[in-house]
């Protein structure tokens, strides 16, 4: 394989001919004079780096370490003097590749340089497959109802295109899910999804976190640095509450987004951009004052409403169970039960926090730390009580009030006509309703109570 890589010696002749013995091998050599001169070569593209161990002022361990500090996991080769294998081993630790001590064989050289490329391409297709496979995990989109299984087909249709999209929903109806969802299904989904919250970001900092920066531009990073536009190159950027972004970025982002080029602060070479932006909002972006109309209709490929839980109220159970069971077993709990008594109290609750509010309750429930919350109920009894096991009482309360909801559903909520089947007065069927907090519309318009 062809790579880029960078050598680093300050002894000149060493550094060519080391330069030349590389590019016979068929790859492409950057060379340095100093440790320094390397790092503020970075964030250049490179697939490896061999160093020399003695230099002065900044050796090759100190450019290890100032990599590794600076979250860069390119892979580093040492080359040490004789009597420097003792610093070489520590390099090792610290999270060097390899080393080879002076005078090396050439093969040798080029055996080691084939590995470690061999070896980076393995963690890097690892890495990828890890990120996919995460992706996919968040973008489970879950539940039976109407209204989730219109979701899911709007994200099938979207994620077949490659447009920019606007999803606009309520707090806690999983509209990053639905973005991850897009991403995931999508033919960029090997790429990088990158998550922007627009809600934090200031007049003087929004520039510098969308578009990045060049060489010299601060002190404290002389290197230069991307920003989240160029991160997601190949991908999908997502901008979380866009309605929130400063005016005067707007009206620059308009123009990136238009000629899909983004030049970095203090510089003038435009950079092409391969992305697809997501962009959400709680409220439609045509309805909010100060959000730039040009701007909506360059994002607006087309748009995507993610329902509320009042919309998918039958799959509240679902998604509850769903949580729960993933917080039970992060913590190595057992699999909570949800009786179906609670699971017709979960669809009671008001939930104003969508699903965002339910994760919490459910996630708390599994753990036994809180009563289940949702606000005021529209009607039913008291919110139920953190799990504990099942007692006998328990599951006899629970079949016979699953019972009695089937009777009212198959008489049209009629209880003097469930009374009958189930064979008791109605006083106790309606005292056994109050307690079970049913109702004789439960599943059917009713009658006659």
């Amino acid at each position: 394989m062809t790579a880029i890589i960078n050598i680093v010696d300050d002894d000149a002749d060493h550094l060519s001919a080391l330069c030349d013995l590389v590019e016979t091998a068929g790859h492409q050599v950057r060379a340095f004079g100093s440790a320094q001169a390397m790092l503020a070569a970075l964030p250049d593209r490179a697939d490896m780096v061999i160093s020399d161990l003695r230099m002065p002022e900044m050796d090759g361990l100190g450019l290890l370490k100032a990599l590794r500090a600076r979250s860069v996991s390119l892979p580093v080769v040492l080359l040490t003097g004789h009597g420097d294998v003792a610093h070489a081993v520590e390099a090792i630790r610290a999270g060097a590749e390899d080393f080879l001590e002076k005078p090396y064989d050439s093969a040798h050289l080029l055996s080691v340089i084939r590995r470690t490329l061999d070896a980076q391409t393995a963690r890097n297709e690892v890495a990828r497959l890890q990120q996919v496979l995460a992706e996919r995990d968040k973008a489970a989109i879950l539940g039976a109802s109407r209204a989730m299984r219109g979701l899911r087909a709007r994200i099938a249709t979207l994620a077949s295109v490659d447009l920019d999209v606007v999803i606009t929903g309520e707090t806690g109806t999983g509209k990053e899910l639905a973005a991850r969802a897009i991403h995931a299904d999508s033919a960029r989904s090997e790429g990088p999804f990158v998550a922007l919250n627009c809600a934090v970001l200031s007049e003087a900092s929004a520039e510098t976190i969308l578009f990045g920066h060049g060489a010299g531009v601060f002190a404290h990073d002389a290197g230069g640095r991307a920003g989240k536009l160029e991160a997601a190159h190949g991908g999908t950027l997502m901008l979380d509450e866009v309605e929130t972004m400063p005016p005067t970025i707007q009206a620059k982002l308009l123009r990136v987004l238009q000629e899909r080029m983004v030049e970095r602060i203090g510089e003038t070479r435009p950079r092409p951009l391969d992305i697809r932006v997501i962009a959400t909002t709680k409220k439609p972006l045509r309805l909010i004052d100060g959000f730039r109309s040009d701007l909506f209709y360059r994002l607006a490929g087309t748009e995507l409403a993610t329902p509320t839980l009042r919309e998918a109220g039958e799959d509240i159970p679902l998604i509850f169970a769903h949580y729960a069971q993933l917080a039970a077993r992060r913590y190595g709990r057992p699999d909570p039960e949800v009786p179906w008594l609670l699971q017709q109290r979960l669809k009671r609750l008001a939930w104003p926090g969508n699903v965002r509010e339910l994760k919490a309750s459910a996630e708390a429930y599994a753990l036994g730390l809180s009563e289940i919350s949702g606000g005021s109920p529209a009607s039913g009894p008291a919110p139920a009580q953190a799990p504990g096991p099942a007692t006998l009482a328990d599951r006899v309360a629970d079949f016979e009030a699953r019972e009695i909801a089937a009777v009212l559903d198959a008489h049209g909520g009629n209880t003097l006509r469930a009374a009958e089947t189930l064979g008791i007065p109605r006083r106790t069927l309606n005292d056994k309703m109050r307690r079970y907090g049913l109702s004789s519309d439960q599943g059917a318009a009713g009658g006659g109570s």
